[in-house]
């Protein structure tokens, strides 16, 4: 038998002393790494699983798109949230690594609004016409991780509808300001104005989910975390044109896009065609008319009357020009 390395025998005296700290045999976890079979790439990330979950509804080649492409988001918003989380959940909160956390999410973002190309040029419209009426009443605005994405990166009363905001304050409970949340009005039936099924069944699932969300990060969102700085930490400009770039890349730009797939697909001869969930979808997308920023005190009076408005020109119009 060859001598041991020494390195290696280190690294088993090291292991030793951990597994005798922790009461635990190292015998026995060597025995396990024995007989352990090699991990492989489609073992670790469980691509078999991971390959199946696209079941269209339909036989229209194109809807195997839209699922696709509806699953990559939501993968991109749980690391999102995995981001968020380390924010909010740090007890000593460096301004490096807030920026970079913040960072990484505007990045996370920036890939999501920049393959949105896969949604308005990427399918058939009328194969889209066609498989999107197997889908009643679901609807992309039941994406649970996207309203935890709101609620952890501001206070609730920043996500109140623009309408009442003002009417509302920081005594008001949770569950007052939950009901007075901008994206209800966006799933209210058109004709009636009471609330679509779509709202209700939204509802019904996470309404429990989303109110333990919001008691458990109320006074420490991402913006409240940021307001607890420091003077000095506050005026940091790297920090502070991150948190600008993520309101600016969420409230703005992301619903750029999804306004400029709603106008490919849901508009024909200047008539709206209703969306799946029946969610009003041109009072509801439009950054301006909602006004929701995460992070208010970063931004003029003035920047906030003309919130959404120039991007619109710079990204909308340029955008839907070049379709």
């Amino acid at each position: 038998m060859k001598d041991i390395k020494p390195e290696i025998a280190d690294k088993v005296r090291q292991l030793e002393e951990k597994f005798k700290n922790s009461g635990q045999d190292l015998g026995s976890y060597l025995d396990g790494l024995l007989y352990d079979r090699y991990l492989t790439y489609w073992d670790y990330i469980h691509l078999d699983t991971l390959l199946s979950l696209q079941n269209p509804r339909t036989h229209f080649p194109d809807e195997e798109i839209f699922i696709g492409y509806h699953q990559i988001t939501e993968l991109y918003f749980k690391l999102i949230i995995h981001e968020q989380k380390q924010i909010v959940d740090s007890e000593d909160l460096s301004v490096e690594f807030f920026t970079e956390k913040v960072n990484r999410i505007v990045r996370y973002f920036r890939i999501l609004t920049n393959s949105f190309d896969v949604m308005i040029r990427g399918m058939e419209r009328e194969q889209f016409l066609k498989f999107r009426m197997a889908l009643l009443p679901a609807s992309g605005f039941q994406s649970a991780q996207f309203r935890m994405i709101e609620m952890f990166s501001t206070p609730l009363g920043n996500l109140v509808h623009t309408d009442v905001r003002n009417d509302f304050t920081k005594e008001n409970s949770v569950e007052e300001l939950y009901e007075n949340i901008y994206w209800k009005r966006g799933a209210t039936d058109l004709a009636s104005g009471e609330k679509t099924l779509t709202l209700k069944q939204f509802e019904e699932e996470y309404t429990p989910r989303f109110l333990r969300l919001a008691n458990r990060v109320k006074g420490g969102t991402i913006y409240e975390k940021y307001q607890q700085l420091s003077s000095e930490e506050k005026n940091n400009k790297n920090l502070i044109d991150a948190l600008r770039s993520l309101d600016v890349t969420v409230n703005v730009n992301w619903l750029l896009m999804h306004i400029g797939a709603a106008h490919r697909y849901l508009m024909a001869k200047k008539q709206a065609v209703a969306a799946t969930g029946g969610t009003n979808w041109k009072e509801f997308l439009p950054p301006s008319f909602q006004r929701i920023s995460f992070f208010p005190e970063l931004w003029s009076e003035e920047e906030m009357r003309q919130w959404g408005k120039e991007w619109v020109d710079e990204t909308f119009n340029k955008k839907m020009h070049t379709n």
